[in-house]
């Protein structure tokens, strides 16, 4: 009988996960797997459960949100897994899922999780020590995730990120940086930057939805120049929000990028916290991991 893994955070967006866990198992049952299920407790938990345990099953099934799925790739990345990766979103805002095409219903996730179309996608290196599934950003906004207390993202689901990001808006820094990618280079003062592969963040559109294809080698990058007054400031949110060309918002594809500043930069992965840091080094795992799904067929390109 083939084995599966069931790992999920029992805390993730409104902590609904676990009333549904008969319900999924038995799904998981019915479609032939012998199912062992395992409770997050922490950070970090399921990259380290995974690394340990993800050799013994022939399936792997995470539930959570995005800084879940994100532990759990970088988890069976790390082991070397050569199985499937299934993903039933559970977070508040479940942007990588949005791209995957994974309805929002856990019973309609798990069922597409261990019957879904299996494809390859790719996956961000940071710095060579982390990886992100799908956003690796800095600047305004990108601290929200994280410091957005978890009984607030249960109560209010994506309208909390909202709220702590028009916050945020008074506290807008501004960072010098040289950067370098596959065909250019540039100087000059951002207050954002995003790399991703996801036609949403932070529950918004991507600007760049278009160009996104998961296993085409490259991120999308967005570079948000810095204004000059709160009234050009929202000029740019404002163009952000239309996608409209603009020469304060730059963006290009590349497969690697490097960022130096002289002062450290507070950046997030996947909505997690990422660190600080005065030089980022970031590279596109090619068709890292094999994520089971149900695609718009304008995101996949096969190979």
């Amino acid at each position: 009988m083939k084995t599966l893994l069931f790992l999920y955070n029992p805390h993730a967006g409104k902590a609904h996960i676990a009333s549904r866990l008969h319900e999924i198992v038995h799904i998981f049952q019915t479609a032939g797997y012998l199912t062992t299920v395992y409770a997050t407790t922490g950070p970090r938990d399921a990259v380290e459960k995974l690394h340990e345990l993800a050799g013994q099953f022939d399936h792997i099934v995470c539930a959570g949100g995005d800084g879940t799925l994100s532990e759990a790739i970088s988890g069976l990345i790390d082991s070397n897994y050569p199985g499937n990766l299934g993903y039933i979103p559970a977070g508040s805002t479940n942007d990588f899922s949005k791209t995957l095409g994974i309805p929002s219903t856990e019973l309609e996730a798990a069922r597409i999780a261990v019957n879904g179309s299996a494809v390859a996608c790719d996956i961000g290196s940071f710095n060579r020590l982390h990886q992100f599934v799908y956003v690796a950003a800095f600047g305004i906004f990108t601290a929200v995730s994280y410091q957005t207390p978890q009984e607030f993202k249960n109560m209010l689901g994506h309208l909390a990120y909202v709220l702590e990001g028009i916050r945020s808006l008074t506290e807008v820094a501004n960072y010098h940086l040289r950067l370098q990618w596959d065909q250019g280079e540039m100087e000059g003062e951002f207050i954002y930057g995003a790399v991703s592969n996801s036609v949403s963040i932070g529950g918004f559109p991507n600007p760049l939805s278009e160009q996104v294809i998961l296993d085409d080698g490259v991120f999308e990058v967005m570079l948000v120049r810095s204004p000059h007054s709160i009234l050009e400031l929202n000029g740019i949110i404002a163009e952000l929000l239309t996608s409209e060309p603009s020469e304060n918002v730059i963006c290009f594809q590349t497969s690697r990028l490097s960022i130096q500043s002289a002062s450290e930069i507070p950046w997030t992965l996947d909505g997690e916290n990422g660190g600080k840091h005065c030089f980022v080094d970031i590279r596109n795992l090619h068709n890292a991991i094999n994520l089971c799904c149900h695609v718009k067929p304008t995101l996949i390109e096969n190979k």
